[in-house]
């Protein structure tokens, strides 16, 4: 007990990661007391996943689970119940979350609980927004834009969450109703219903404001920034991004301070404004390489090169999208490759740099360096020859200017074809000689794959139909047996080691850091109707699915980028700058009319 409750005050204090260790030494200690038992299975759990080992928080929640359930224990399962679904769902595993989060929901019910009640509604709406953001980052969709299943499932945690509300109104707990204000909130900025997302960030708002949150009071600014960036009323989201990074400041946070400044230098680019844009991006970028993020450091790189671009500094731009290529390269970010490529082949025509392939080997870092020591080339405009229309070219031409939304391969197919044009003729002979490999290798592979099948034939058991000798009162039939000696032998040996792989699987009542089973067995035997059914199990066991080797380690992340605010509208930002696109693109010069031609032609 001793060792539980100074784990106990260590986790309160924030140290989790000493206060897991009284806790486990509890359990090495051992104890009779069931209750005790369960509570230090409860703490270890949630300290755990504090400290983002939920494979043991997985473990000790269930064993909560176990132990309230065998002692008749309502309100216990109902705790570890909610417990275990949000482990789960934070392990993705939302299907099995939302089987814990319903049990705890229809015990707090039975029970007339309604503060309990009011959690698991919380929770189940969290599983549902997280199941659907989820499915939603699989494709490249914009708030308002998914797929018919992101939609039922936010449309899920909307009500989840609508139901939450009235409870805790009822409850008159002000912090509650906030919480889920701001959730709905980020709900409906998904579903795309953006004034209603803006009615409930203003409620969340002034409930910040009532407690004195500056955390909740940045976190609703950040947000109704972004629904009214969505309802195209840029001046009404500066207003928002720049109280937000003014709280930033006040809390001394320098991740929060970029990211508001990374979403008012957007928002002043789509207002047109490129020298704020410039000066609010420059401190991003400044922050992000303080802080060695360089997914954000990538991101400042890339909106610098386009607002010099669009104020026409090519020279100035290059280095940022030589930068941002350079980034994108290092952490995998395709996506980003594809757009410094095109960024680069823009400025090469505006520049009138021929060799493209020196630009992108550049290594040192030239945004660092001051103007007139950044390595550029230019051609004689003498000698400069129009460009060749690609495809993709002429079709921009004919939008207007706007870049057409095409796969990324084409893209990649559009740049290599700018950048290699003139190696085509050349290779001409080489192309005909790879042909010709390709079909010799298609024949190699047929006769490959005839070779294949005789062998996959030998590999087969072969199955002997025998004839069965009539015999009275029975049909004629045939009767199939293996061929293989010792069949009969060897079917056993697999039945008993099924059988005992089968026995390995089940749950049993062992609980680590109980010194006797015999407590656990005297509590059976008086409540025989206590001992988990069938359908308990059976939820177990689907949790236990969850516990593979590869989730025994904290969930795997994508790359960090502190600087970079989590509702990004990076891809709304890049969809509407490529509708401006011609005024942002040096066209080639047209060449003046030949006065001899309209002379011929009289």
């Amino acid at each position: 007990m001793e060792l539980a409750l100074e784990g106990e005050r260590l986790c309160k204090a924030g140290d989790c990661q000493t206060g897991v260790q009284f806790f486990e030494a509890a359990v090495q200690a051992g104890t009779d007391d069931l209750k005790t038992l369960s509570a230090i299975y409860s703490q270890l759990g949630n300290a755990y996943f504090y400290l983002q080992e939920y494979g043991k928080a997985l473990d000790y929640h269930k064993l909560d689970l176990t132990l309230a359930r065998t002692l008749g224990d309502m309100i216990g399962e109902a705790k570890a119940s909610g417990n275990l679904g949000n482990t789960l769902k934070v392990l993705q595993k939302f299907d099995e979350a939302i089987a814990c989060c319903n049990r705890h929901l229809e015990i707090s019910r039975q029970l007339s609980d309604k503060v309990g009640e009011a959690r698991a509604l919380y929770n189940l709406g969290n599983v549902y927004h997280a199941k659907g953001k989820h499915m939603g980052k699989c494709g490249d969709q914009d708030p308002g834009e998914f797929p018919l299943e992101v939609k039922e499932a936010l449309q899920k945690a909307a009500e989840y969450y609508e139901e939450n509300l009235r409870l805790v109104k009822e409850l008159s707990d002000k912090a509650a109703q906030g919480r889920a204000c701001g959730n709905l909130g980020n709900t409906h900025y998904l579903l795309g219903n953006f004034k209603l997302a803006i009615r409930y960030h203003e409620e969340r708002l002034s409930i910040a404001k009532e407690f004195g949150d500056k955390s909740a009071e940045r976190r609703a600014y950040s947000n109704l920034g972004n629904a009214h960036i969505f309802l195209n009323e840029f001046e009404t989201a500066c207003d928002d991004y720049r109280k937000s990074l003014q709280i930033a400041k006040q809390l001394g946070d320098k991740a929060l301070e970029a990211q508001a400044c990374y979403s008012l230098g957007n928002t002043y680019t789509l207002l047109r404004d490129y020298e704020k844009a410039i000066e609010y991006h420059l401190r991003h970028l400044e922050i992000a390489r303080e802080l060695e993020d360089r997914v954000g450091e990538g991101r400042a790189c890339w909106s610098l090169g386009n607002a010099h671009k669009a104020l026409g500094h090519h020279e100035e731009a290059l280095p940022y999208a030589n930068k941002h290529l350079q980034i994108s390269r290092e952490i995998g970010d395709e996506t980003g490759q594809l757009t410094a490529e095109m960024n680069l082949v823009d400025l090469q025509t505006a520049l009138g740099i021929t060799d493209l392939h020196d630009i992108k080997l550049q290594t040192k870092d030239e945004t660092d360096l001051p103007l007139s020591r950044r390595p550029f080339r230019r051609h004689s405009m003498e000698n400069m020859e129009l460009m060749k229309l690609t495809p993709d070219k002429k079709a921009e031409l004919m939008n207007g200017g706007a870049r057409p939304k095409v796969p990324k391969f084409q893209k990649a197919a559009s740049v290599a074809t700018e950048s290699d044009l003139s190696l085509n003729n050349r290779n001409k002979e080489k192309l005909q000689s790879i042909q010709q490999v390709s079909f010799d290798d298609e024949s190699f592979f047929d006769l490959l794959s005839k070779f294949q099948s005789r062998r996959l034939d030998d590999q087969r058991c072969s199955i002997q139909v025998e004839p069965v000798t009539p015999r009275t009162g029975t049909d004629n039939s045939k009767r199939v047996t293996v061929s293989s000696p010792g069949a009969q032998e060897f079917l056993d040996m697999v039945a008993g080691i099924q059988s005992s792989r089968m026995d390995d699987q089940r749950a049993d009542l062992r609980f680590p850091g109980l010194n006797s089973q015999d407590v656990i067995d005297q509590i059976l035997q008086q409540k025989e109707e206590n001992v988990p059914d069938d359908n308990f199990f059976e939820m177990l066991m689907r949790c236990q699915g969850t516990r593979m080797e590869d989730q025994r380690s904290s969930i795997p992340v994508s790359r960090p980028a502190p600087t970079v605010p989590d509702e990004d509208f990076f891809s709304l930002i890049q969809k509407v700058q490529s509708s401006r696109l011609d005024e942002q693109r040096t066209q080639a010069p047209k060449q003046p009319p030949d006065p001899g031609k309209k002379n011929r032609k009289k």
